[in-house]
């Protein structure tokens, strides 16, 4: 079981590696060729649409864009489609590997919902699917010719699924959940939408027969969907290392309000690379809603006081670990050494909130977070940050020997 717990947390350290070079590629891509569109010179002859000179790495770049496509289809042509599939493939690895193998301490919340693990699964995926018909549907519609009317049903949407996740899962499930929900819809643009027509478009280039411009027209709707939609996602990519952003019951307002915070940040960045000037008012109303977060994230704390936790009955996982030979001192370890940061009300100087909302009070906390416990504090020393609280190399041991005794 050592081999075990330290080979599923290097898996999952592996994953979300190759999670963030995949986002950060396909993410790139997309900034670029939104500017790119945005900011071509449209005052040209020539069948091509507009054109562009850019400089980069001692370089000159004359790039063209054609609406269809030009007369000839070139030898080479370069398809945009593998860094979105990966980052979408990777995602939910780690979906699985973190949220889905460890839905007792991270997905299920019991004062929310007792749900059984299949259960939780379930929703998990469920929802994600359930999420692109429901997109799909609203954009292939009549509403897909009125792009500002279909993009604020779609925040309702997402305001729906924002609220209903923080209904059923943890703080931190929910947001991340609430962002693998958008990055569904995103990547399903490009799988079901984007590359189908631009296939259809080929083909037919290649059979002679000239490419009918509304399957460009289609696909453009949904990039610029996905433009918009890329900033809220990697917020909410990142939320769940920071408990000031899921650790409050107002976190699904906190989530509804970075869609509009992205919105703003692109807005000004779109209208500067279109040469429509700079609308600097967006920065105003980015740091409006910023503050309104940070504001809504201080109230009120975690999860009640500590005589209320204790109060509630342990779950079958964490009864696990509470029997295991070597509770009792491995608790008492953790309560002298652990306990004044990952409170509800913590004692050490400068917290307001325990570090990553782990909390570490009662018997039910401990157990619910003894993997945690035995990889930071146990085989590793990374908690207490420097060994601020002066855990002797036997406590660790003991820590060590009492999560394995429970696996």
């Amino acid at each position: 079981m050592y081999d075990a717990a330290i080979f599923w947390d290097w898996i999952s350290f592996a994953v979300r590696w190759l999670h963030v070079i995949t986002a950060m590629a396909w993410i790139g891509s997309s900034f670029y060729f939104i500017a790119l569109d945005l900011g071509l010179n449209r005052n040209i002859d020539g069948p091509a649409d507009g054109e562009e000179w850019q400089v980069h790495g001692g370089g000159f770049y004359h790039i063209q864009k054609y609406l269809i496509a030009p007369e000839a289809m070139p030898e080479h042509l370069t398809w945009f489609k593998w860094e979105s599939y990966t980052t979408w493939l990777s995602g939910v690895a780690m979906l699985m590997v973190v949220y889905w193998a460890g839905s007792e301490l991270y997905l299920i919340d019991p004062a929310k919902m007792d749900l059984t693990t299949w259960q939780a699964i379930a929703i998990s995926a469920g929802s994600l699917a359930i999420g692109w018909v429901i997109y799909d549907v609203l954009c292939k519609s009549p509403l897909g010719e009125r792009p500002t009317l279909l993009m604020l049903l779609l925040f309702a949407v997402l305001v729906a699924m924002s609220w209903g996740y923080n209904q059923i899962f943890t703080g931190r499930a929910a947001l991340l959940h609430l962002g693998a929900f958008t990055a569904t819809i995103m990547t399903a643009n490009v799988a079901m939408i984007i590359m189908p027509n631009q296939r259809i478009v080929v083909a037919d280039l290649k059979a002679g027969r000239e490419p009918a411009a509304k399957y460009g027209k289609i696909a453009k709707l949904r990039s610029t969907h996905n433009n918009y939609l890329t900033l809220p996602v990697i917020f909410l990519m990142l939320s769940n290392h920071y408990p000031l952003s899921f650790g409050t019951p107002n976190a699904w307002i906190i989530a509804c309000l970075v869609f509009l915070i992205g919105v703003t940040i692109r807005h000004y960045f779109n209208s500067m690379h279109a040469r429509k000037g700079r609308p600097n008012w967006t920065w105003a109303v980015t740091v409006i809603l910023f503050i309104a977060i940070a504001w809504l994230s201080s109230a009120p704390g975690f999860d009640g006081d500590v005589e209320q936790a204790e109060a509630v009955p342990l779950t079958r996982y964490e009864m696990r670990f509470a029997e295991a030979e070597g509770f009792e001192r491995s608790h008492e370890i953790v309560q002298g050494r652990c306990a004044m940061c990952h409170a509800r009300a913590p004692a050490w100087d400068g917290l307001r909130w325990a570090p990553k909302g782990v909390l570490l009070e009662t018997r039910a906390d401990v157990a619910r977070n003894a993997r945690a416990i035995y990889l930071q504090a146990g085989v590793s020393h990374a908690m207490p940050p420097a060994n601020i609280t002066d855990i002797p190399q036997e406590d660790r041991a003991l820590l060590t020997a009492w999560y394995r005794a429970g696996q």
